[in-house]
Parts: C-alpha cells; structure tokens; sequence
C-alpha cells in the first residue's frame, strides 16, 4: 500500500483541490487537511478509498493534466502593436486580457486580423480594450477531457482558475498533445 504522505503529492499532481477529493469522498476538506498534515491518522478504509480515487483520476485527462503555466496575459492598456509582438517572440495565439487579477476578455490573431481589416494599419496603435473580445471560457483543473474539448469548439482557449486565481490556460494544441501522449 502507498504511504500516506503521497496523497498530497499525488492529488497535486492530478490538480484536484482538498475540497474535490473530500467531495468525492463524502467527508469534510478539513479531514483532508488533517490527513495531508499528518496530524491525525485516518482508518485505513479511508487510505484504501483515497487511493482508489486518486487511482481513478490518474488514468484521466483533466484540465489539470494538459493546461499551460504560467499563463502569458495583457492588460487592456497595451497596444495591438506589442500584443503582435508578444504573440509572435512567444508563439501564441491567444492571450487573456487581465484587470485587477480576473479575465476582462480576450485577444487573438483573428481579433487582430478583423480590427486590422477594418480599420487599418493604423489599428496597430489601438489600445487592446479597444478591440479585445469576450474573456476566454473557465474551467476548474478537474474539469474532464470531454468537456474540455467541446467547450473548445466554440472558443480559441479556456482558462483553468483554481481558488478564484487563474492557474493555466488550455488550447486545442494542448488538447492534441494529450491525446497523443496517451
């Protein structure tokens, strides 16, 4: 049987918060803290349970498994000049568009594509809240592969947040690098 002390390591690993595995364990997340710390010792019905979860999740493609970190943001104050820039040093696509920490909305080559063929080459020197789109979809970093994929259908990117903070981001490139993988 695995050592307690790899419950933490593995539920990390997996992306799924205290709360989740107390969740699908039917117990309290502070059980779980208390488990994680050490400072109580659990039945070993409950060890045999936690890894079995565990066990399950690991053969499954979450959002925690496959998004990018950190993820690379603009602010609407930046131009669509330096987003270009950004884009093409860094290889992207899409960037999130970040206020006070949380998604205000989004960028991408074919926003750029559209405000350019709209207005100019003079849009270059637009500020991004000038032409920035709806912020990219959330997902929790145990959100599925299923889901993940469908949501993607209908936008360039999600955005895993975990604890109200933005932890990744997912394209379809990484959904395809994980498919590939497996």
């Amino acid at each position: 049987m695995p050592e307690i002390e790899e419950i933490k390591r593995r539920r990390k690993k997996l992306g799924i918060t205290q709360k989740k595995l107390a969740e699908l364990l039917g117990v309290s997340q502070p059980l779980i803290a208390r488990i994680e710390s050490g400072s109580i010792d659990p039945k070993l019905s409950l060890v045999k349970k936690i890894f079995s979860v565990l066990e399950m999740y690991e053969g499954r493609i979450n959002a925690g498994n496959i998004m990018h970190s950190p993820v690379k943001f603009v602010y609407p104050e930046t131009t669509v000049k330096d987003v270009i820039e950004m884009m093409r040093i860094d290889g992207i696509s899409q960037m999130p568009v970040i206020t006070n920490n949380r998604p205000a909305g989004s960028i991408t080559e074919s926003s750029i594509v559209k405000i350019i063929l709209s207005k100019g080459l003079d849009a270059r020197d637009l500020k991004v809240r000038d032409c920035m789109e709806e912020p990219f979809p959330a997902v929790s970093p145990e959100e599925g592969l299923e889901t993940i994929s469908k949501m993607l259908l209908n936008s360039p990117a999600l955005l895993v947040i975990e604890d109200g903070e933005i932890a990744g981001i997912i394209t379809k490139h990484d959904v395809m690098k994980a498919l590939k993988s497996e």
